[in-house]
C-alpha cells in the first residue's frame, strides 16, 4: 500500500497545533463482541488537558477511567481498561478513530462492560465522530517526539518506533492459511483522510475453530458475521468477502493506532511491526514511557500558550 501525506503544514510553518475535541453529543448502541452484552455509548465534549475518559454509568457510582498505560489491565483478545473493579473493554477501535481524527479531549460514557463492536471496525466511530464536529480548541497540543529508536523484539515477533515528522506506520503479518498468507502495510502516513480511506474499516478477524472454542469459554458472545471476518481452514465465510484484500494487515494496523492511544499524548514517531498484536503493541507504549531519553514533548510550534490544567503523566508503569 503507497503511503500518502505529509508533514503537517502547521508543523512545517512552526505555528500553533492547538487541542481538539467535539462539539456536540453523539450516541451509538451495540453489544460487545466479547462480552455479547448490550451497550450504549454517548460521546461529550471535554476540556483542554482531559485528554480521553472512559465513564461507566451503569454501576451504582459513575467510574472514570482513563486512556492510558497505567489503567490497562489485559491485552487478550482486545484492550481492556480498569479502575478498581470497574472495566472497560474493545477500547481500541474508537480509540484509533479519535487518534486518527486528532482528538485529544472527549469523554465516553458507556452503560456496559464493552464498547459496542458495531461492524467490527473504526468506520462507525469515525463517522460518529465527524457528526459531532471537531475543533480546535486553542490550548497548546503536546505531542511526543521520538528523538532515538526504541525496538524491541520476542522470538519472531518485533516491534520498533523511530523519529519521524508525523505518525506513520508500517505493518508485517503472516498466516498459515491460503486467504491472508504474507500481508505488509508500508509508511502509511496517519491523519484524518488516510485512516478513513485505508485502515477504518477493515474488520476484526478470527478463525473458525478458534472462534468456537471461545464460545465454548464463554467468550466472544457477540461475535459472528456481520461484525467478525471468520475464516475456516480454507476460505472466508462471510458473504460478503473481504472489504480489502488485505485487510487482515489492515485490521492489525487500525488496532495499533488505537493501542498507542494510552500514550495518553500524541506520537510523532514511525512505527514498524512485525506479526504483532495488542500485548506487543503495549509492550512498546510501556518502553517509550520507561525511556524519555529517547523522546521529548513536544509544544515548540506553540507560543503564549496557557499551561494546561491538568496534564498527562508520562512516566514508567512497570
Amino acid at each position: 500500500m503507497a503511503a500518502s501525506g505529509g508533514v503537517p503544514p502547521s508543523e512545517t510553518r512552526g505555528s500553533r497545533v492547538s487541542q481538539k475535541t467535539i462539539s456536540e453529543k453523539a450516541t451509538c448502541a451495540g453489544v460487545g463482541l466479547h462480552s455479547g452484552a448490550p451497550a450504549h455509548i454517548a460521546l461529550y465534549p471535554a476540556r483542554p488537558g482531559t485528554g480521553i475518559v472512559f465513564v461507566r454509568t451503569d454501576l451504582p457510582h459513575a467510574v472514570e477511567i482513563p486512556a492510558r498505560r497505567t489503567a490497562l489491565a489485559s491485552t487478550r483478545l482486545a484492550t481492556t481498561l480498569a479502575r478498581g473493579d470497574a472495566t472497560i473493554g474493545t477500547v481500541e477501535h474508537l480509540l484509533a478513530a479519535a487518534v486518527a481524527l486528532g482528538i485529544d479531549n472527549l469523554r465516553i460514557e458507556v452503560d456496559g462492560p464493552e464498547i459496542p463492536v458495531m461492524d467490527g471496525s473504526a468506520a462507525p466511530f469515525v463517522a460518529m465522530l465527524r457528526s459531532a464536529c471537531v475543533f480546535d480548541q486553542q490550548v497548546a497540543r503536546r505531542v511526543i517526539r521520538i528523538r532515538k529508536p526504541i525496538s524491541l523484539r520476542d522470538g519472531d515477533r518485533a516491534i520498533r518506533v523511530s523519529p519521524a515528522p508525523q505518525l506513520s506506520v508500517s505493518y508485517f503479518v503472516e498466516y498459515p492459511h491460503p486467504a491472508i498468507g504474507k500481508q505488509r502495510i508500508e509508511s502509511l502516513v496517519i491523519d484524518g483522510a488516510n485512516f478513513e480511506r485505508e485502515l477504518s474499516r477493515a474488520r476484526t478477524f478470527g478463525f473458525l475453530h478458534e472462534v468456537e472454542a471461545l464460545w465454548r469459554g464463554g467468550l466472544a458472545r457477540g461475535g459472528n458475521l456481520e461484525n467478525t471476518v471468520v475464516l475456516d481452514e480454507t476460505r472466508v465465510l462471510n458473504a460478503g468477502g473481504l472489504r480489502f484484500a488485505d485487510e487482515f494487515v489492515r485490521h492489525k494496523a487500525l488496532d495499533l493506532v488505537g493501542d498507542l492511544a494510552l500514550l495518553g499524548v500524541p506520537l510523532l514517531g514511525h512505527v514498524d511491526v512485525e506479526r504483532g498484536g495488542h500485548a506487543l503493541h503495549q509492550q512498546l507504549v510501556e518502553r517509550i514511557l520507561a525511556t524519555p531519553e529517547a523522546w521529548t514533548i513536544d509544544t515548540s510550534y506553540a507560543s503564549n500558550i496557557p499551561q494546561i490544567a491538568e496534564e498527562p503523566t508520562l512516566a514508567a508503569t512497570a
